[in-house]
């Protein structure tokens, strides 16, 4: 069943200002979240700790992507830390998927593991032009996402444009997780790929994670309401 709960991308440069925007909601509301490379490099481990000892899920959304020798043993560290779902870079590899999934088996089997297929900032003729893919967007995506399957990884992030298509030529509990979700209106920033959540729901995306929308509006709370009923309903 899809997650209820959208992911707030907590993409603050501190963890004073990322406090400070989690108490804006009911102490008693456990909230899913994304800790990204920018928090994570800023405030570390002990932030993560601290936010899941809140009652909180989270995310943690460090892309490895490294030898696999490398990515299996960090993924061991971040085992430790006890987060619901954490990811690779499918661009890794096979072998590297599967250092990352041992890694993280020998030390936490309830943390899910998936791999980013294409970024959702990244269009067909960037994904051309820049990493020399000189397939469709949509094809890169779904070879991903089957190397992924392989590899014995929970799922993948992808764009919600692509999740019915996946769960096709994977299994149908594969995870799709989306980012690039944007309310009816809402400016598209640096996302290309984008969608609403009710298109997402559609879509047969499982998790969406929603981070500008909900994290800079003058009423965050009031904001993450309105996204939830959307993607619930």
């Amino acid at each position: 069943m899809p997650e209820t709960r959208p992911i707030i991308a907590l993409d603050f440069p501190s963890a004073e200002e990322t406090f400070m925007f989690l108490k804006k909601f009911p102490d008693e509301e456990s909230l899913f979240v994304k800790i990204g490379m920018e928090l994570f490099y800023s405030a570390g481990p002990d932030l993560v700790r601290e936010i899941k000892s809140q009652g909180h899920s989270i995310f943690l959304d460090l892309k490895l992507h490294d030898i696999p020798n490398t990515v299996g043993a960090a993924m061991k560290s971040l085992a430790r830390l006890g987060v619901d779902m954490t990811n690779v870079h499918a661009a890794g590899g096979l072998e590297m998927m599967q250092a990352a999934r041992e890694g993280l088996l020998s030390v936490n089997s309830a943390t899910k593991l998936i791999a980013v297929t294409q970024l959702t900032s990244t269009s067909e003729q960037q994904m051309q032009h820049d990493q020399g893919i000189m397939t469709s967007l949509e094809e890169s995506v779904l070879h991903y996402a089957q190397l992924t399957n392989e590899a014995g990884l929970d799922g993948v992030v992808c764009s919600a444009q692509e999740a019915a298509e996946i769960k096709n030529v994977t299994r149908e509990d594969f995870i799709c997780l989306t980012p690039g979700i944007r309310p009816a209106g809402a400016a598209q920033g640096d996302q290309k790929r984008v969608v609403t959540p009710a298109q997402a729901r559609i879509n047969k995306s499982d998790y969406i994670v929603v981070g500008r929308p909900i994290t800079q509006a003058e009423n965050p709370v009031l904001a993450y309401k309105s996204i939830y009923d959307e993607w619930n309903n």
